[in-house]
C-alpha cells in the first residue's frame, strides 16, 4: 500500500463529550473533539529528504498536467511531506512554491532542503488562504484523500484555496473492476486495505467515485491517467479539475 506524505487518523477517548446531534455538521463535531482532546492526529515523521517510492510512477504524469493546466505561477503542494515534491516544482520556469502540511520534521527537513519555496506547518483541511495570504492557482495532492476522514470538506478546502479557473491536481490509490477482482483472486485483499498499520487508508477510491465528488465539490474534471503497473491493474491514478 502507498506511503500517505500526510495521514489523518482519529481515536476516541473515554468520557463525556460532544455528539454529532449537538453540532450543525460533522466536520465542526470532529473539530469540537479535536478541541476537547477527544481525538488525535497521526503523522509522519520524516528523517530524511528522500520522496516516497510513489514518486517514479507518479511525479511525471502530475508534471506534465501541470504544464498543460497551469493558468498562473503560484503553485500549493498540500500534504507536501518533506519537499521532496517541491523540489521538483521548483524547476520549473517563473513559478513560486508554497507547501503545507501537518509533520514538523517533514517541514523542517523541507525549509532546509528547498529554500526557495515557502512551507508552513498546518493542517491542509484549514483555511489556505488564511494560512497563506492568497489562494492559489494551482494546488497539488498526492496520496493525501485516502487517509482523510471527511473528503468532501478536505476537497472544499482546497476549492477554496484556489482562484476561479485554478487547476488541482490530486492522487491517489487506484480502485476498479479488475484490480479489485485480481487481489481477490490471489487471497491479498486484507495486505491491501493495510488494516493492521497504524493511520492506514480509510477510503479507497474509483475514478468515477472521486470524479463525482470533485463534481459535486465544485471542480470540473479535465484529465485521468493511471500510473503504476499495467493498465486497468494500476498502483495509483491522477486527476486534474478545474474549479468552477
Amino acid at each position: 500500500m502507498d506511503d500517505p506524505a500526510l495521514t489523518e487518523t482519529v481515536a476516541a477517548e473515554d468520557g463525556e463529550k460532544s455528539t454529532p446531534g449537538e453540532l450543525a455538521t460533522d466536520r465542526e463535531w470532529l473539530r469540537r473533539l479535536i478541541a476537547e482532546g477527544s481525538y488525535h492526529y497521526v503523522y509522519t515523521n520524516y528523517d530524511s529528504e528522500h520522496p516516497d517510492h510513489w514518486h517514479r510512477y507518479l511525479w511525471p504524469a502530475v508534471l506534465n498536467d501541470l504544464r498543460q493546466y497551469l493558468n498562473g505561477s503560484q503553485i500549493l503542494d498540500a500534504g507536501c511531506g518533506n519537499g521532496a515534491f517541491c523540489r521538483e516544482l521548483i524547476k520549473l520556469p517563473r513559478v513560486e512554491i508554497s507547501g503545507v502540511d501537518l509533520s514538523q520534521t517533514g517541514i523542517e527537513i523541507a525549509r532546509k532542503t528547498c529554500p526557495e519555496a515557502t512551507f508552513k506547518i498546518a493542517s491542509i483541511t484549514d483555511d489556505i488562504e488564511s494560512i497563506f495570504g492568497h489562494t492559489f492557482d494551482a494546488i497539488v495532492c498526492l496520496e493525501v484523500i485516502a487517509y482523510m476522514y471527511d473528503p468532501r470538506g478536505f476537497l472544499e478546502a482546497l476549492r477554496d484555496g484556489l482562484r476561479p479557473g485554478g487547476t488541482l491536481i490530486i492522487s491517489t490509490a487506484f480502485h476498479g473492476y479488475w484490480k479489485n477482482l485480481a487481489l481477490a483472486l490471489v487471497g491479498k485483499w486484507d495486505q491491501h486495505l493495510a488494516t493492521t498499520i497504524d493511520g492506514g487508508p480509510i477510503k479507497f477510491w474509483s475514478r468515477s467515485a472521486l470524479s463525482r465528488l470533485l463534481g459535486e465539490t465544485g471542480f470540473d474534471v479535465k484529465h485521468f491517467i493511471g500510473c503504476g503497473r499495467v493498465p486497468l491493474l494500476w498502483k495509483s491514478m491522477v486527476i486534474t479539475a478545474v474549479r468552477r
